[in-house]
C-alpha cells in the first residue's frame, strides 16, 4: 500500500506541471490505475487529484478532457463523497456537458461526466443537489434531444436524467426544461431498443409529478405509451413496463382528465396491460394490476366489455399503491 500511496501523491504532483507532456502522460497513469486496481481510487482522490482533474475539463484538449472525466468516472466508482464535496467538481462536468456539441470537445469526455453524474445518483442525497443544478439538467436534455449526439452520450444522459428522475422534487424542474418533449421524441423517432427503453424509464418517473400532465398532453404522451403497450408495436417488455408505470404515474399525479385519457386509451391495450400484470417483474406485475383497476375504474368495464375470465382475476388481485 505504501508503494500504491506514493505512486499516487507522485502522479498528482505532476497534474500541476508546466510541461504539457508530464501532465499528459500523468493524467493517462492515473486514468489506468483507477481503472484496474481500486485500492488506488481513494489514494489518488485523498492525494488531491479531484481538483486538477476538474479543472482540465475547462481546457481546450479533447485528450486531456477525456483522460480526466474518464479518471473521474473510475474514482466516483468507491469515492462518491470525495467527489460531490469537492468545490467546482459540479461546474467543471457541467461544463464539459454544456459543450458536448463543441469542436473542441471529447465526446468520451461528455460520456464519461454524464456517467460519473450517474454513478453519484446512486446516493438517494445527492439527487436533491444534482437536480438543483438546472445548467446540468438542461445540458442532458440538450444531449437527449440533439441529432448529432452520439448513441454512447445519449445513452448516458438518459441514465443520468433517470437518477435526477428519481427525486420527485426534481421532476417539475425536467419538466420546465424541456425533458418531456425530448424524451418523447426518441420514444417515436429512435428505433434503438437501449435507447427507448431507457427513456420510458425516465418518462415513468417525470410522469409523477402534477406538472407533467399538461407537458404529456403536448406531445400526445398517453397516446404514445399506450401505443408502446400494443403488441403490434413490438416493444420490449421493460419498455411496456415503463410504459405501464408512466400511466400509472400519471393518473395519479395529474388529475382528473388525466386519469379520463389514460382510461380513453387504456381500454384499446388492455391486453398489453394484462400481460405486463402477468409476466412482468414484481413490481411490473403490481403496476399492471393497479392500471387495469383504474381503467376499470370499478364498475366492471373491462369485463363487460373483453368478457374474458382473465381479467376478472387480474382485477381481484390486490395491487401496491
Amino acid at each position: 500500500m505504501d508503494v500504491k500511496l506514493r505512486t499516487a501523491r507522485s502522479l498528482v504532483s505532476k497534474l500541476s506541471s508546466v510541461s504539457e507532456q508530464t501532465r499528459s502522460e500523468a493524467l493517462k497513469e492515473l486514468r489506468l490505475i483507477t481503472k484496474h486496481d481500486a485500492d488506488s481510487r481513494p489514494l489518488v482522490a485523498d492525494a488531491g487529484a479531484i481538483p486538477y482533474l476538474a479543472e482540465t475539463l475547462f481546457g481546450s484538449s479533447p485528450d486531456f478532457q477525456d483522460d480526466a472525466a474518464a479518471t473521474l468516472l473510475n474514482i466516483s466508482i468507491s469515492c462518491r463523497h470525495s467527489l460531490i464535496s469537492t468545490r467546482g467538481l459540479l461546474d467543471a462536468i457541467s461544463h464539459a456537458l454544456r459543450h458536448h456539441s463543441s469542436p473542441t470537445s471529447s465526446a468520451t469526455a461528455v460520456q464519461s461526466s454524464a456517467a460519473t453524474l450517474h454513478s453519484l445518483l446512486v446516493v438517494e442525497d445527492y439527487r436533491p443537489i444534482i437536480g438543483a443544478k438546472r445548467d446540468i439538467v438542461y445540458s442532458l436534455i440538450d444531449i437527449v434531444k440533439s441529432p448529432k449526439s452520439p448513441p454512447r452520450s445519449v445513452k448516458d444522459a438518459l441514465k443520468a436524467l433517470f437518477g435526477i428522475a428519481l427525486c420527485p422534487s426534481n421532476r417539475a424542474s425536467l419538466v420546465e426544461l424541456g425533458a418531456v418533449p425530448a424524451l418523447f421524441t426518441l420514444v417515436v423517432n429512435d428505433g434503438r431498443l437501449g435507447i427507448v427503453e431507457d427513456a420510458t424509464a425516465v418518462i415513468a418517473q417525470v410522469g409523477g409529478c402534477e406538472e407533467s400532465a399538461d407537458a404529456f398532453r403536448r406531445v400526445a404522451g398517453v397516446r404514445v405509451l399506450a401505443d408502446l403497450l400494443d403488441f403490434s408495436t413490438g416493444s420490449s417488455l421493460r419498455s411496456r413496463e415503463n410504459a405501464v408505470s408512466a400511466l400509472l404515474n400519471l393518473t395519479r399525479c395529474g388529475g382528473e382528465r388525466a386519469v379520463v385519457e389514460v382510461r380513453e386509451e387504456g381500454l384499446g391495450v388492455v391486453d398489453g396491460i394484462a400481460d405486463v400484470a402477468e409476466n412482468g417483474g414484481p413490481k411490473g406485475k403490481s403496476k399492471g394490476v393497479a392500471l387495469l383497476k383504474v381503467i376499470d375504474g370499478g364498475n366492471r368495464s373491462i369485463s363487460s366489455i373483453f368478457r374474458d375470465p382473465r381479467f376478472d382475476s387480474l382485477l381481484r388481485q390486490s395491487s401496491l399503491n
